[in-house]
């Protein structure tokens, strides 16, 4: 069985620290990144913690094979060094379509006024990439010596692996609303990040899919530029103690209140299964790093189960703290998983 991970907002929900408790405690053999290094993914367990693009959060377990599908992009030099910082290099696999982005396409993007100032580019180089990919003039890491020996064919991989009867979880990057086709276009990323899309950079049908778990963080926020409703100012945010830092640019995230609507749209964009909220301890401070649901304050409890029955749809799991651990996991009474 295949799970995927997929942002429900502008990214930013906390996908990397649901993946990685769900590379702990999920059961799953391997774990497969798709996206590109212009989305970071933040992982804190046991006092560490590790800012990563491209290395699958599920790291943190040392018995998962990581695997980059082939319709990610990354470049040789974020690969080393993540590879060196998680202690990974001796169990992830490359597949050789992924993209490789070098210094000319960071430049180029970098030079790009359209791309920098108006959309609002994180300046990795992605977006120029991806243009390169389409035309068929991008360098792929099977064009890379030095990636050689982590060249693996990932779909064939994953196949095999899901025949033995092996669970593997899929993470996704960025959020639904970013998406190239269904996010609020131009103020979008180079790619389709909803469910499907996600599926479609690893290589593997639809029929093995199990569960597809969309991540909402508690409040709403946005990186960039592009509409968002009920926005809040700086000042507010800061006041709520909502205030965040983007994990590649280091830009102040723009802030607004949990929104309902856009929850129940991604949810039927994606045909979510399960809901995951993190940081619910931002809006509820007395819930900080509790893991058992009837310990929640009494305010909490009454927040996510108004929020269950107007989204329709299982909410399995709730962050509670930033580090991995501090999950409360309801799947087994939910979904029996």
């Amino acid at each position: 069985m295949l799970d995927i991970l997929v942002g429900g907002f502008y990214g930013d929900e906390g996908k990397g620290k649901i993946a990685s408790y769900l590379g702990l405690m999920g059961g799953y053999t391997v774990s497969v990144r798709t996206g590109s290094i212009n989305a970071g993914h933040t992982v804190k367990y046991n006092s560490s913690t590790w800012k990563i693009r491209i290395i699958p959060s599920a790291f943190i377990n040392p018995k998962v094979t990581l695997a980059i599908g082939p319709g990610a992009l990354t470049s040789v030099e974020q690969l080393r060094k993540e590879m060196i910082e998680t202690g990974s290099s001796e169990r992830i696999v490359i597949d050789k379509h992924v993209g490789i982005i070098t210094e000319e396409e960071i430049q180029e993007e970098r030079k790009d006024e359209h791309l920098m100032k108006t959309i609002g580019s994180t300046g990795q180089g992605v977006g120029m990439a991806e243009a390169k990919r389409i035309l068929r003039k991008l360098k792929l890491a099977k064009d890379f010596e030095e990636l050689e020996k982590y060249i693996t064919d990932v779909p064939q991989m994953l196949l095999e692996r899901l025949d033995a009867g092996e669970r593997i979880m899929v993470e996704g990057t960025q959020g639904t609303y970013l998406s190239l086709y269904h996010g609020e276009y131009p103020y979008v990323t180079s790619r389709n990040t909803t469910a499907s899309g996600v599926l479609s950079e690893v290589g593997v049908g639809p029929k093995y899919v199990g569960q597809i778990i969309v991540v909402f963080k508690s409040f709403v926020t946005r990186v960039g530029e592009g509409y968002l409703e009920n926005e809040l100012t700086p000042e507010q945010a800061e006041h709520l103690g909502l205030l965040e830092r983007g994990t590649v640019t280091g830009r102040v995230r723009r802030v607004s209140p949990f929104n309902t609507p856009l929850a129940k749209k991604a949810i039927r964009l994606n045909s979510a299964t399960q809901v995951a909220i993190t940081k619910l301890d931002a809006i509820f401070k007395d819930a900080k790093g509790i893991k058992d649901y009837s310990k929640l304050p009494r305010d909490a409890r009454l927040w996510i189960e108004e929020l269950e029955s107007e989204l329709k749809v299982p909410i399995t799991l709730i962050g509670t703290g930033e580090d991995a651990i501090e999950t409360i996991d309801l799947r087994s009474e939910k979904i029996g998983d």
